[in-house]
């Protein structure tokens, strides 16, 4: 078994943060058995006023070489029951130990100052990180919700190490003037991002559940300024192209998408509309998985424009999307039932880690749990454990995004070799 990765996770909801600690130290490390290569704590943003005391008292009862961890809204995590829970807005602990036998683990924090220019070399981004590139590294990121440039970090990060998985999501800060919290090596830290670099006999695949269905047709963007969409072309398989189709402007196009709905989806499109953004632009027929999906931010009724929450490009294709519980809970488990599927037989899958959006939860389903136990039922149990961010990190296609509304998971494999 020490040549295995192994994995355990503890989560304690006592009230009093020494307790809360003590519980997940001794069950996390009773589970795993082994020693500890690196550790991952998110506690709940309910102990905010206690941030600066959780490094001593884990330090205290836990020596770990590696250790990373943030605050969250709500923590997920293993109770002492062996179920999957998530709690929301009270107190919560939750402990992630992993043993990584033949895995290199790289600890960082990064200001947002330090970050190079965007249009600096490659180089810069892996200096930065300290990584070879060849080494193909897989990333767990725990960001500042305000002040740590995600996006342009993870735009760096993707230019520098294409292929390698890019994880994690944005802390959610504390009581008013609290701050953040953010976690690397025993140390706490109130902006930029914390992080470990990954690389050896390891894999981390991703499910990027953003919880949408589409609506009508699908389009394509012929006239737009930044993150405005002017003009729209029906995106039809047909052999017409597309300077010989009539242009509608983006209004247009959305009242005859929502003319056409029921009366159900009329109403819930009224504070629940979306706008997919296709990320492949050779593949013809897009399906699941394939879109990228942005707020839809307003609209100018003078000149029938549509504002969304990211740019967009000549030519880019487009599709309008709903979400709401049922259609979130159905792409959750249609994304899960394709993983399951494609699993190789001996594959041994040793953890997981979910980063969900503050909106999803109880909040959304109306009951506890739904999404981290979903997550259970088809991947035999595994450990996990994670927390309700300000925004997810994960891929879609070959990029790495920040989301919202979505639930993020990394999934840990060891590599056969």
């Amino acid at each position: 078994m020490a040549n295995q990765i192994k994995w355990s996770n503890a989560l304690s909801t006592r009230a009093s943060l020494e307790a809360a600690v003590a519980e997940v130290v001794d069950r996390a490390q009773s589970s795993l058995g082994i020693g500890a290569d690196l550790g991952l704590v998110f506690i709940s943003s309910a102990y905010a006023s206690e941030y600066p005391r959780l490094m001593p008292l884990l330090q205290e009862k836990l020596q770990l070489p590696a250790l990373i961890g943030c605050g969250g809204g709500g923590i997920i995590g293993i109770d002492s029951q062996g179920e999957a829970q998530e709690v929301e807005g009270e107190t919560a602990l939750s402990l992630t130990l992993m043993h990584l036998p033949g895995v290199e683990v790289s600890t960082f924090h990064i200001s947002a100052d330090s970050l190079p220019d965007m249009d600096s070399p490659p180089d810069a981004w892996v200096e930065l990180i300290d990584v070879p590139q060849q080494q193909a590294p897989q990333f767990i990121l725990l960001s500042d919700a305000f002040g740590s440039k995600i996006n342009d970090l993870l735009e760096g990060l993707d230019f520098a190490y294409p292929g390698s998985v890019k994880v994690g999501g944005l802390a959610s800060s504390g009581a008013a003037g609290m701050g953040s919290g953010l976690f690397c090596n025993y140390k706490l830290y109130r902006e930029g991002t914390v992080g470990v670099a990954l690389t050896g006999n390891i894999a981390i695949e991703t499910i990027v559940a953003q919880g949408c269905r589409p609506i009508g047709r699908t389009y394509q963007v012929t006239k737009g300024d930044r993150n405005i969409i002017l003009e729209l072309v029906e995106d039809d398989s047909g052999d017409i192209a597309i300077g010989n189709k009539p242009s509608q402007t983006s209004l247009e196009a959305l009242r005859d998408v929502i003319e056409n709905l029921s009366e159900a989806d009329r109403e819930l499109a009224q504070h629940s509309l979306f706008i997919g953004l296709a990320q492949n632009a050779f593949k013809q027929q897009l399906g699941h998985g394939d879109f990228l999906i942005r707020n839809l931010l307003g609209v100018d009724p003078r000149v029938g424009a549509v504002a969304i929450g990211d740019r967009v490009r000549t030519g880019q294709r487009i599709q309008f999307h709903l979400r709401d519980a049922e259609t979130s809970a159905e792409d959750l488990e249609f994304l899960l039932q394709r993983y399951q599927q494609d699993l190789a037989e001996n594959s041994t899958t040793a953890g997981a880690l979910m980063f969900s959006c503050l909106g999803r939860g109880e909040g959304l389903y109306g009951q506890p749990n739904f999404d981290s136990r979903l997550f259970r039922r088809y991947l035999k149990d595994i450990p996990i454990g994670g927390f309700f961010c300000n925004g997810e990190i994960g891929p879609v296609g070959s990029t790495t995004f920040l989301h919202g509304y979505t639930s993020v998971f990394g999934i840990c494999r060891q590599i056969e070799s």
